[in-house]
């Protein structure tokens, strides 16, 4: 009878909604404070461009990802382009220092995929966030 009751509370606590869900413990209190260590860009062929970011103070692979993201949305319009196409994205972590290798197409008009970005809204969305852009 107790794994039934076991089971039960396991299925109620993933019906919670996330914020009303206990936080993480090794989270609770953590300051996010990172150090964005810049961009490269290497255009390498017409449309496609690989973004190589480094960042200090991630919390995760999603944070350096995010700033690889940014990197490419303002890249978009600097070239004059509304949209990009993730195509990849490696990231890895050494020493507390996070690094990706994004790669994406930019174009003119919206690319087929599911991964696409509208350069002007995630450039807003970096802004608000405040993750640097190239």
């Amino acid at each position: 009878m107790r794994g039934v009751f076991m089971g039960l509370a396991l299925v109620l606590a993933a019906c919670t909604p996330p914020h009303l869900q206990r936080a993480n413990p090794d989270q609770i209190n953590l300051p996010f404070s990172p150090q964005y260590n810049g961009i490269e860009t290497r255009l390498l062929d017409g449309d496609l461009v690989s973004f190589l970011v480094s960042m200090e103070g991630a919390r995760s692979g999603e944070d350096v990802d995010d700033y690889a993201r940014c990197a490419a949305a303002q890249y978009t319009l600097i070239r004059g382009y509304g949209f990009a196409r993730h195509v990849r994205t490696t990231v890895d972590e050494e020493a507390g220092i996070w690094t990706a290798d994004a790669v994406y197409t930019i174009s003119a008009a919206l690319p087929r995929g599911v991964q696409t970005l509208d350069a002007e809204v995630v450039v807003a969305d970096c802004r608000e966030r405040g993750i640097p852009t190239v």
